[in-house]
């Protein structure tokens, strides 16, 4: 008798629940700063069990300022943002990350009205954006900004060097920019300190205005968190770094430049910042928190860095204080 043995193979679907991220990230101007906060950025999440490769997916937008640099003033950058936020929307992410002023600013109204959470970085004023101020978000939308109160600054600078009256700040039509000149203006004065302001076109060359600064009697140069700095392989900081050193001038990097020249550096570190946007990432998409439940984020802590090579040179002597504080670069 033949034993016929039949084989059922049964193939069964076995299915789960997706746990699946889909992040897209909007930013403006192509600058290394940015890419230490995209990177903080993930690197938050992937502490968190959300990694790109495994359970996220993540897209991002480059709109390139330094390129259409002479169109900034005009339409072109502008046209880009709503072009490309409309694509964001159109992709239904669980969230969108915005990387600077100018691309929260002007694509937040699309992609809040659409439902989608937004979390900002790398915005340096936060009411610039709608927020109440630079601690409460709006709603729909939350981040981490690298707002510093300039005042701050202007006594760090006094510190290295005390006899500190008029600082020349060179900047571009940045909104982070403009604004923190008009602040550092305004507080300045407190201190016996007269801020000399030039703006100039994010493709303009900074030598004329720093001789024009220094024609009208600036005893200094500041730095501000601008990404004109960032542009051209920071060409525009190493300009002026050479200038100032020709005419025994110090300079105050108000943002850690990675470029070596000024006397004293103290901002926040950007990829912390994007790490403290991770943070709020996180918290919405695990937690369900909603954007405007979470407060804008800040680094408290400055870091600051002195240049004892550049003090040398300027004949500058540091105090202990200063030291005691700072680190060397």
């Amino acid at each position: 008798m033949k034993k016929i043995i039949i084989t059922f193979v049964f193939v069964l679907g076995i299915i789960q629940p997706c746990f699946a991220y889909h992040i897209e990230v909007l930013q403006v101007s192509n600058i290394g700063a940015f890419d230490d906060a995209y990177n903080g950025f993930l690197s938050e999440l992937a502490k968190n069990g959300i990694a790109e490769g495994k359970d996220l997916t993540i897209t991002r937008h480059v709109i390139d300022a330094e390129a259409d640099a002479s169109l900034w003033k005009k339409v072109g950058i502008l046209l880009k943002i709503k072009t490309t936020s409309s694509k964001i929307v159109d992709a239904k992410p669980d969230l969108v990350l915005t990387i600077s002023t100018p691309a929260t600013k002007y694509s937040m109204n699309k992609i809040i009205s659409a439902g989608i959470p937004l979390v900002f970085t790398c915005v340096a004023n936060p009411p610039l954006i709608g927020c109440p101020s630079v601690t409460q978000s709006g709603p729909g939308f939350t981040g981490a900004t690298l707002y510093q109160d300039p005042l701050n600054f202007m006594v760090l600078a006094q510190m290295a060097k005390p006899d500190t009256k008029v600082i020349g700040l060179i900047h571009s039509d940045d909104d982070n920019a403009i604004a923190f000149a008009e602040e550092t203006k305004r507080k300045s004065a407190q201190l016996g300190i007269t801020v000399l302001s030039k703006q100039v076109e994010r493709s303009d060359p900074i030598i004329p205005p720093a001789k024009e600064l220094i024609e009208a009697g600036v005893d200094s140069f500041a730095i501000p968190l601008d990404a004109y700095y960032g542009f051209k392989d920071q060409q525009y900081g190493k300009d002026l770094f050479a200038i100032a050193a020709e005419h025994k001038l110090p300079v105050f990097a108000f943002a850690n430049y990675d470029e070596k020249g000024a006397l004293l550096y103290a901002g926040p570190d950007f990829k912390y910042i994007g790490e403290l946007s991770g943070q709020q990432a996180v918290k919405i998409l695990k937690e369900g928190v909603k954007p405007e439940d979470l407060p804008i984020l800040k680094q408290e802590d400055l870091i600051i860095y002195v240049d004892s090579n550049i003090a040398a040179e300027l004949g500058v002597e540091f105090s202990e204080a200063l030291l005691k504080a700072a680190k060397q670069r």
